[in-house]
């Protein structure tokens, strides 16, 4: 496993986590009317602004398994909101777990940050479930530009971690 940047190849995998019914059934994104240009565009975008960085999660053979995002960068707060999804074939196998740790070592190590913080709907057990399994805890304090971020958006919960709270940098 190892993460890199996204390629125009990776599009095919990414649709097909965003027709999966199940998977976005609690995201907040209308992705089922998403079409492959729609990803083309989102992987050409990619690299082209500071407040967001994406990167692909891939196998062994470069074949792509998801993405994991750090979005709304804050330099000046040193804060980020984390996102991450997988195709159904790699549920369950350790990538989600793997892009997640990288992409926060490389939140703090590169980008000096001092907090990581996203939002699941309360509604989505299976997210929630693996953040509880690995230690993520509820975060007491989200900042108010990320809490505009999902204004209306009923029964939201809030992880969050700060530099100072991890112990898997190499």
């Amino acid at each position: 496993m190892k993460l890199r940047k996204l390629k125009i190849s990776d599009a095919e995998g990414m649709l097909e986590w965003m027709h999966d019914k199940e998977l976005c059934l609690h995201m907040q994104a209308d992705f089922a009317s998403k079409q492959l240009k729609d990803c083309i565009a989102f992987i050409n975008s990619a690299e082209s602004s500071e407040e967001f960085y994406h990167r692909a999660i891939v196998d062994d053979e470069d074949r792509y398994m998801g993405t994991v995002s750090l979005k709304h960068i804050s330099k000046e707060l040193r804060t980020a909101e984390f996102g991450i999804v997988v195709r159904r074939c790699a549920c369950g196998k350790g990538y989600s777990i793997f892009g997640m740790r990288e992409i926060l070592k490389i939140a703090f190590r590169d980008l000096h940050l001092e907090q990581v913080i996203w939002c699941v709907s309360r509604m989505n057990v299976r997210a929630n479930k693996f953040y509880q399994k690995n230690n993520f805890k509820l975060c007491n304090s989200v900042p108010d530009e990320m809490k505009e971020l999902y204004n209306g958006v009923p029964d939201l919960l809030w992880y969050g971690v700060n530099k100072n709270e991890i112990d898997f940098f190499d």
